[in-house]
């Protein structure tokens, strides 16, 4: 974890099911701030679904436009913000997402798949054996959000409220 934090909105990562979008809206509720979310930035600039986009254009044309968002994001918004699960594979993003507090949402393969019902509008866990995927995707993300993350918050076998109130205790200390 590194100890810059204060700029811009309060970040969220995590792989799909860690309960991003869920948590971050009632975090921002909580602190009374707005909440912003990457992946419905993306579907609502391109007019398409993620699924579409993966489908149409592929996960690298995606990642470039998820790189494009995430970067006005970082730079327009304040309050939470959530990014999509594979953002962090973009060096230029990690690299932008220093100086931010991010708060990695852990979770693992057995709450994961449970929470995302291995989703078909969740392109990279279509496929054959989508458990394998997602195990595949945790542990090759695993580090690298660790790497970006200030705070690590473990959401497994845990409500939302749970977890905000965690992550608001952890933010206040972090500020103290």
């Amino acid at each position: 974890m590194n100890d810059e934090t204060t700029e811009g909105p309060i970040v969220l990562v995590g792989p799909p099911g860690s309960g991003k979008s869920t948590v971050g809206r009632l975090l921002a509720d909580r602190l009374g701030v707005d909440f912003h979310d990457a992946d419905a930035d993306i579907e609502r600039e391109q007019n398409r679904t993620i699924s579409d986009i993966f489908a149409a254009d592929g996960e690298e044309t995606f990642r470039a436009i998820e790189e494009e968002t995430v970067e006005r994001g970082l730079r327009d918004y304040s309050g939470v913000y959530a990014l999509g699960g594979g953002a962090v594979l973009s060096e230029r993003t990690r690299a932008r997402l220093s100086g931010h507090t991010v708060v990695f949402l852990n979770v693992g393969m057995a709450e994961g798949v449970r929470r995302t019902g291995l989703s078909s509008a969740r392109p990279l866990l279509a496929g054959v054996n989508p458990r394998a995927t997602y195990k595949a995707l945790l542990d090759a993300r695993l580090p690298i959000y660790r790497s970006v993350a200030t705070i690590e918050i473990d959401t497994n076998g845990r409500t939302p409220d749970d977890v905000v109130t965690e992550l608001a205790a952890g933010l206040r200390a972090a500020t103290q």
